[in-house]
């Protein structure tokens, strides 16, 4: 029997075409089966959308999910679970678990559980080397026949200019983009914030602009002479965006994403010590998040992401030199930058939509993220008004620590559908 679902009314934005109109979208088993005005289909679920925003289903292709091994900071089931009450119906998680994600044997184990558990699509992301010691390489052939997106150390930045150049060139071979952590190690060893004239009045260690800047530039240099595809993860400095646009300008297969929190955030709110504001890379001054926020609108920054990065309660109890580095976003992220990027008249919806969703796909080679007949019926349907109140005790991320803990926030997703099938309604995680 074919299982039948009718979005009525919905303003449709979908940044693949650039379309934004009122329209209804019908949905049979797994697929978008019509678009158009009017429509009906006898026995469909039909969901009233009028005065929503319905978008290609949202994409984020940095998430820590924490399998396998770390099972107490987050699980496949509650990790999806969050990423669909968020309005994601896709992610990709970063292979730096326990064991590392660095083989087929892995990534085969993975992809069972994802296929048991899974509420959202789950993408996997294989490392560069074996065991993150950026020494050796991963399996990465073996790993990209088993369908991994891209090959990343992420958490820990490689260091060894000729392995990163060898795992550039062969990562190219299979297509696929690496991202890269860009922290040079030596000069953030021990910082826990940025450096600048905040951490210098708090005493704590800081973790310079500059330490980007020249992992970023030698990226690019290396992107440059292989000819591959470098993703810049979580850009949080000016300098850094400078380079990516000037990489994009001359021609080079260069990329870059950016997190809710450096675009809304600064190092202003470490004030109070609070280990919920700590962040790799850190939350920085003013012109730094500034500066990236004009690289999101001008399109140097490609993908909104949220490097989800649960921990437990206990972790992140504790001094904040001492406390690990990182919190979850999947449940914000939408809300954060609608309130602070598009609410504020900074950011169209449209670019806000862009890379959230056709945009990461495919910098992933993902066959997502555009509303149209016969692709896939993945779908997220946003409030813009909703106005609500961030609650960590309300996730359903293992993780509770955020940085936007009590924040009134003015936009929500309201139904996530995954391959027709609706997964989240009004909050509410329905699988």
């Amino acid at each position: 029997m074919k299982v039948a679902l009718l979005v009525k009314r919905g303003r449709l934005i979908n940044p693949a075409t650039g379309e934004d109109t009122v329209c209804d979208i019908l949905t049979e088993d797994n697929k978008i089966k019509a678009i158009g005005t009017e429509l009906a289909a006898a026995g469909a679920t039909v969901i009233d959308a009028k005065g929503l925003v319905v978008t290609p289903g949202l994409i984020d292709m940095h998430v820590h999910l924490r399998q396998p091994g770390q099972s107490q900071k987050e699980t496949i089931a509650s990790g999806t679970r969050a990423a669909a009450a968020g309005g994601f119906t896709r992610v990709a998680t970063m292979p730096n678990t326990k064991p590392v994600i660095d083989s087929t044997i892995v990534v085969d184990g993975l992809k069972y559980k994802i296929m048991r558990e899974g509420v959202v699509k789950v993408n996997i992301i294989g490392s560069l080397s074996k065991g993150l010691e950026g020494k050796e390489l991963s399996a990465m052939g073996g790993m990209a026949r088993e369908g991994v997106v891209a090959f990343s150390d992420d958490g820990r930045y490689v260091e060894n200019c000729d392995f990163m150049r060898k795992a550039m060139e062969y990562a190219s071979m299979f297509g696929k983009i690496v991202i890269d952590h860009c922290e040079e190690a030596s000069l953030v060893a021990d910082g826990c914030m940025h450096e600048g004239a905040v951490s210098a009045e708090l005493g704590l260690k800081g973790r310079p602009a500059a330490a980007e800047d020249i992992a970023v530039a030698r990226d690019i240099l290396l992107a440059e002479a292989t000819g591959a595809a470098v993703h810049i993860a979580h850009i949080s400095t000016e300098n850094a965006v400078h380079m990516v646009r000037w990489a994009k300008a001359k021609g080079l297969k260069v990329t870059a994403e950016a997190t809710p929190q450096h675009m809304i955030l600064t190092d202003e709110a470490l004030r109070t010590y609070d280990p919920r504001f700590k962040v790799n890379p850190p939350l920085r001054s003013e012109s730094h998040r500034r500066a990236v926020v004009e690289g999101l609108a001008d399109g140097t920054i490609d993908a909104i992401v949220t490097d989800h990065a649960p921990h437990t309660a206990e972790e992140k109890d504790c001094e904040f030199s001492l406390a690990p580095s990182g919190f979850v976003g999947l449940e914000t992220a939408l809300g954060a930058v609608l309130t602070c990027l598009y609410h504020t008249g900074t950011v169209s919806l449209m670019t806000l939509i862009r890379a959230m969703t056709s945009t990461p796909a495919r910098l992933l080679g993902l066959d997502s993220g555009d509303i149209a007949v016969c692709n896939e019926a993945d779908i997220t349907l946003i409030d813009l008004d909703k106005e609500w109140t961030v609650d960590p005790e309300d996730f359903y991320s293992r993780g509770k620590s955020t940085p936007f803990e009590g924040m009134i926030l003015k936009g929500k997703a309201v139904a996530t559908i995954v391959d027709g099938k609706l997964v989240m309604k009004d909050g509410e995680v329905l699988a």
